[in-house]
């Protein structure tokens, strides 16, 4: 084998390797806005609410509706109730 090969062969591999680290951070710069959105209160089908107790949502979506701390709503005054 020749020097020259050696070089070439190396080149091929690093744009190879290059390509997939593209790729995969391509893959996780998009995965993580479903993360985000996740982690939101609407995105798990919560409804944000003012009253601490969540009483105001069981009175007019039903009953079954618990605050939630692990949720972040919109607005930093109000809690996430989430159904159980």
């Amino acid at each position: 084998m020749k020097k020259g090969d050696l070089s070439i062969n190396i080149i091929i591999i690093a744009a190879i390797a290059l390509l997939v680290l593209v790729i995969i951070s391509i893959l996780l710069f998009r995965s993580g806005t479903s993360i985000q959105h996740g982690t939101s209160c609407t995105g798990i089908q919560g409804v944000c609410s003012t009253d601490l107790t969540c009483g105001d949502i069981s009175y007019q979506y039903g009953t079954g509706y618990r605050p939630s701390t692990n949720f972040e709503c919109t607005d930093s005054s109000e809690i996430c109730c989430i159904k159980i």
